[in-house]
């Protein structure tokens, strides 16, 4: 352990001097990136939180989604009416840009980045992986193949909250491991994606997991279409982008079904139990889901607006409302079932002021739950299949004082909880609101 130890700071420190290797001709003052060894970055921030009811989220809450449903006890009152406080620093964050010599004529360089978030709730404060990619970018094209944001969150056009949540649920909010070439052609770019899941994965009747993508075989699939302008001299900026996503999975390799009930026969006053007769098929069905985003930005000297919108199904893994549910059984001698994807809609939209001691914003959001459009049997797996619709307003405001941040935000996010009928849909809904006051505390380095 002790040689472990000597080493990992050995490499530590070599990286460290390697970050300082600059480009003889351009000056250290410039701050431009080493051509070779690895710079890190990153930051310390503590979440300061306070919420008017319980919620659905992550992390202890930290990840805020929506309000939690109304549980009512024996004499009728809520159970989840209960405010709640909390304090964590999980989304301290390090990261190390790497560069290299060029490969095949295009510039190479690396990035790997982690925070204490944990990848699942029990293993809460544990380092864990965010980003993870190599680049080959040539003159007119990219290449990245690692781990990196979903590309319908385009990064370039997402809200700036406060919150960790980054807008979701109404924002695509997942980081894939993928393979993704990036065309530019003039002011247009054109992108495709082959994508695996692991963190941010669909559901099941095994619940959460990546296998249900794994075992259909085919990756998922991801275009983009993005148009935009700069003008760096001015500080302006325009964006437009929109694309189609593509997901296939397989939520069973194989069916039970019961041929004869577990009974019990009673022989010379004894209790004899007889056991239930299955058996078990192979099952091949599959759902699969067609989203679609749409996203545009424009960045002037004091202000920047950014809107987006989105449309799809099998959208659990995305970290919104929707999923799948079991439509009815295909094949009774079999078990087989038939799927049907739970549709959703959301749209979005953000102000802030550009300054860079005071900066202030405001974010808005709307989500729907469209069902699933023909009759249904369940069980369901989706997220908030009794959700009719969301909604969101927060104002921010943030002070800046070189690598020193606080930031405060107001977030008020409204769930419509109802009954689901036969086709998914949700009705007879009643609004429960949740009230969130967040200060952020960072440093940067």
């Amino acid at each position: 352990m002790k040689q472990l130890y000597l080493l990992l700071s050995a490499f530590l420190i070599t990286a460290s001097l390697k970050s300082q290797t600059t480009d003889p001709k351009i000056s250290p003052s410039e701050g431009k990136t080493p051509l070779f060894g690895i710079t890190f970055s990153g930051y310390v921030k503590t979440d300061i939180i306070f919420d008017s009811r319980q919620t659905v989220g992550l992390r202890e809450g930290q990840f805020l989604l929506y309000p939690d449903v109304v549980a009512s006890d024996a004499e009728g009152k809520d159970i989840n009416a209960k405010a709640n406080f909390n304090m964590l620093a999980i989304q301290t964050r390090l990261a190390g840009t790497i560069t290299g010599p060029d490969v095949m004529k295009a510039k190479s360089s690396a990035y790997v980045e982690g925070e204490f978030f944990g990848n699942i709730n029990t293993a809460i404060n544990s380092f864990r992986l965010r980003h993870a990619y190599v680049k080959l970018s040539w003159t007119h094209t990219e290449l990245l193949v690692g781990q990196y944001w979903h590309p319908m969150f385009v990064a370039n056009c997402a809200p700036e909250t406060v919150s960790f949540n980054t807008g979701a649920p109404f924002v695509v909010f997942s980081r894939n491991p993928q393979i993704r070439l990036t065309q530019n052609a003039g002011h247009f770019k054109f992108q495709v994606a082959a994508l695996s899941q692991l963190d941010f994965t669909t559901t099941g009747p095994d619940g959460a997991s990546p296998k249900y993508l794994r075992n259909s075989v085919i990756p998922e699939m991801d275009f983009q279409i993005q148009y935009g302008i700069k003008n760096e001299a001015r500080g302006i900026e325009f964006l437009i982008g929109a694309g189609v996503d593509y997901i296939i999975l397989t939520p069973r390799l194989s069916t039970d079904v019961t041929e004869k009930k577990a009974y019990d026969t009673i022989i010379n006053n004894i209790v004899v139990h007889h056991n239930a007769v299955t058996k078990t098929y192979v099952s091949n069905s599959t759902t699969y889901g067609i989203c679609y985003n749409l996203c545009t930005k424009l960045k002037l000297s004091k202000i920047t607006l950014k809107a987006g919108g989105f449309y799809g199904s099998n959208t659990y893994g995305f970290t919104m409302l929707g999923g799948y549910v079991v439509k009815n059984i295909s094949d009774a001698t079999r078990g087989t079932e038939a799927y049907a994807g739970i549709r959703t809609f959301a749209a979005w939209g953000e102000f802030m002021t550009n300054g860079k001691r005071w900066q202030t914003g405001i974010f808005g959001a709307y989500s729907k739950n469209l069902g699933a459009g023909e009759i249904v049997t369940g069980p369901y797996y989706s997220r908030g299949s009794n959700v009719d619709y969301l909604y969101r307003i927060s104002p921010r405001v943030m002070l800046n004082i070189f690598k020193f941040r606080i930031a405060a935000e107001v977030e008020y996010t409204v769930a419509a909880y109802g009954k689901t009928n036969e086709k998914g849909y949700v009705y007879q809904a009643s609004e429960i609101g949740n009230l969130r006051a967040l200060l952020g505390v960072y440093y940067f380095f």
